[in-house]
């Protein structure tokens, strides 16, 4: 028996499954029922070694007791309480614990259930700083080509996935820097590329083409993790940062997938040197076991929105979940296990074997580039004439029959273990993707 042939299978026409081809995965399901530590377990009893930390978001691998056990306790103590206008103590000791993480100044949260919402909050306390300045007039927002940030249409306006963006209205206003992906220069790069960081300068372009008196904040994610893996150039992050300064531009990092030891420090902000004024978290902030994110404000923004009468409200956004109590044990229990096993630098310690493991797949069938930083790697293939993104996705089908699980994008396919993953794992992993590509027309 296989995942695509069960036993008292379920009904799957009633689910409206997200960002998944409906007819066609209905039609050869693979199902999971469970997991531990590198593991899913499919509904037939296979052990799957996870390369993708489920989507990007299970950090310290599957099943852990902790949170479990954190999560149990917190719905029979407070299943729930409102954060308007009232608080419970544990939003506040996980906010404190996050600041302490981040870096310098960088120490005001905002909570939000995912990342979607990180990202339309984060924009938002953009236009709410700049009219409590008395600078109104800054409500342009500046994305770049092949980002992503979420689902929401402040996310969708910034991002730039043409198919995310075809079917719906975006945000009026928006315009996106170029992205910095060059194959022709900088194919088989180990780490950040060399060439690329004069791209930063479109961001002046756009500042002669609307007037820095327009523009609120530019949005970029340090390593675009979803567009398949798309690492900024030596120097292009400290270029942006120079022109947002020069400008009065808010610069916006998108952490979602790198925040949380992804690339061997606790945010890529900390591993790149360069400092946002807001950044956007979710997916490992409760290692994915309950749904969260967080904004991290700079102290200068947080203080400059704070204006006005005490008794009115100064930043008009929020969730009926913001700082949700069992979300919050959630995290305050993830971090203690980050902490005790120095997870949030343990991609530093294997990204050396994990990218030669990488790049011993140069040279099979239809490679046209590997890239990897920290612990995350991608592997570009040749698109099939006139089939775009079938020969990655074909890859990914015949890996997961053999008992690994990577996510592909396009005809890139993406890799991110769990930060627990040993040194086997990452050989199983690689190892599966070469015979799979071996096999694959």
């Amino acid at each position: 028996m296989t995942a695509h042939t069960l036993r008292n299978a379920p009904n799957l026409d009633p689910y409206f499954m997200p960002f998944t081809a409906n007819r066609q995965f209905k039609a050869a399901p693979r199902l999971i029922a469970g997991a531990e530590g590198m593991h899913y377990i499919t509904v037939d009893g296979r052990r799957i070694v996870d390369g993708s930390a489920g989507l990007w978001c299970v950090n310290a691998g599957h099943g852990r007791q902790t949170i479990a056990d954190a999560v149990a306790r917190q719905l029979t103590t407070l299943d729930y309480a409102p954060s308007f206008q009232m608080g419970h103590p544990l939003a506040f000791e996980f906010a404190e614990r996050l600041a302490e993480l981040a870096p310098p100044e960088l120490d005001r949260v905002f909570f939000t259930n995912s990342g979607s919402e990180s990202v339309d909050t984060a924009l938002k306390i953009a236009l709410a700083y700049h009219r409590a300045r008395g600078e109104g007039t800054r409500t342009r927002l500046i994305g770049r080509e092949r980002g992503y940030h979420g689902v929401g249409f402040g996310g969708i306006t910034v991002g730039g996935i043409v198919g995310n963006r075809r079917v719906f209205p975006q945000l009026a206003g928006a315009d996106h820097l170029r992205h910095t992906h060059d194959l022709a220069r900088n194919a088989f790069t180990r780490g950040q590329p060399e060439h690329g960081a004069e791209l930063a300068d479109d961001l002046e372009r756009l500042v002669a083409l609307h007037g820095a008196e327009t523009i609120a904040a530019v949005i970029v994610e340090p390593m675009a993790g979803s567009t398949g893996v798309l690492i900024s150039p030596k120097g292009y992050l400290e270029r942006l940062r120079a022109i947002c300064d020069k400008h009065g531009i808010l610069l916006i990092f998108d952490e979602v997938i790198t925040g949380f030891g992804r690339l061997g420090t606790p945010f890529a902000s900390q591993f790149f040197g360069v400092k946002p004024d807001l950044f956007t978290t979710a997916k490992g902030i409760t290692n994915g076991s309950v749904p969260m994110g967080a904004v991290f404000a700079s102290r200068a923004i947080y203080d400059g929105i704070m204006k006005g009468p005490e008794n009115l409200i100064e930043f008009a956004h929020g969730y009926t979940y913001s700082g949700h109590p069992v979300a919050c044990a959630a995290g305050l229990a993830t971090l203690d296990i980050y902490a005790a096993e120095g997870l949030l630098t343990r991609a530093a310690e294997m990204a050396p074997y994990w990218e030669e493991a990488l790049h011993s797949l140069r040279g099979l069938p239809h490679v046209i580039d590997i890239r990897n930083i920290g612990l995350v790697g991608a592997v570009e293939l040749e698109s099939r004439p006139g089939a775009p993104g079938t020969r990655a996705y074909d890859v990914m089908v015949d890996c997961f029959g053999r008992d690994t699980l990577i996510r592909v994008t396009g005809d890139i396919i993406a890799m991110s273990p769990p930060l627990i993953v040993e040194r086997s794992h990452i050989d199983t992993i690689v190892a599966s993707v070469a015979d799979a590509l071996k096999r694959i027309a």
